[in-house]
């Protein structure tokens, strides 16, 4: 019998805070996994410190600015699968800064994959699909602006069956993308899985009851992503959130058990 060979994985955005952690996960994998990535440039973004950059190997990286179709499409070609991870992730940019890479960008990496036959995407989402809840609605408000004594536990649950409630280009431009996502699994039958993630940083701890409410540990977000990639298997599409555990946490998780199999394993009050 001859041996399964590793699953071709690309990951787009890696010298990004979370795809350089993903891409570690699973190149620390290699007889499941053999990984390759792209950017829009060779150094890492601001989220992440130079110092602890996992670089690849110059065979296994390309160039790729997710505004040049034709460069994605090289790319993803030949791969197995695609973790789409690369965006502007800032909240506070204009529609005009996060059209090319956020909107323009999906799709050239959903047109990518349809032309090489790719079929298996994971598209990194975010908690800010359903922002507005946090920003406007009770008791989300109230753990949002520090009045804990004012929210009763447990917190109701936002989940992915709710309305979606952006607030800013940045998150309407990830509602955008989980709606393309889903247009790309009707129309040519890929398998697609949205992550919702919550509040991921370099330095790994979860700040402020206000933080730790939508934090997600480096732990949990690289072993929910693995788990949206081997549920890509199997015809699919839906979403699920990526948010690690704290009494404040206001998105619901038994979803992504459900789908994933995968309960966080990091507490926010553990890692202050």
């Amino acid at each position: 019998m001859s041996e399964t060979k590793p699953l071709k994985v690309h990951v787009t955005g890696v010298y990004g805070l979370i795809g350089n952690l993903v891409y570690g996960h699973l190149h620390a994998q290699p007889d499941r996994y053999d990984v390759y990535g792209s950017g829009r440039r060779t150094r890492s973004s601001v989220r992440i410190d130079e110092e602890s950059l996992l670089r690849l190997p110059d065979d296994h990286f390309m160039i790729a600015d997710l505004a040049d179709a034709d460069a994605v499409a090289r790319a993803v070609e030949g791969m197995d699968a695609v973790l789409h991870i690369g965006a502007v992730p800032n909240p506070d940019a204009t529609f005009q800064q996060v059209v090319d890479s956020n909107i323009r960008g999906t799709h050239h990496v959903l047109e990518g994959c349809r032309l090489a036959g790719v079929k298996r995407m994971v598209y990194a989402s975010s908690i800010m699909a359903t922002w507005g809840y946090y920003t406007y609605q009770e008791p989300y408000r109230s753990i949002r602006e520090g009045r804990l004594a004012d929210v009763s536990l447990p917190v109701p649950a936002i989940t992915h069956l709710d309305p979606v409630r952006p607030t800013e280009p940045y998150s309407a431009s990830k509602v955008w993308a989980e709606a393309y996502c889903r247009t790309y699994v009707d129309a040519h039958a890929m398998s697609i899985v949205c992550l919702r993630i919550g509040g991921v940083n370099k330095e790994n701890s979860s700040g402020s009851p206000a933080s730790q409410a939508v934090w997600c540990s480096h732990r949990d977000v690289v072993n929910i992503t693995e788990r949206a990639l081997i549920a890509t298997e199997k015809p699919i599409y839906d979403i699920c959130y990526a948010v690690s555990d704290s009494p404040y946490r206001w998105v619901d998780m038994s979803h992504t058990l459900e789908v994933l199999g995968y309960a966080p394993q990091d507490r926010a009050e553990d890692n202050i």
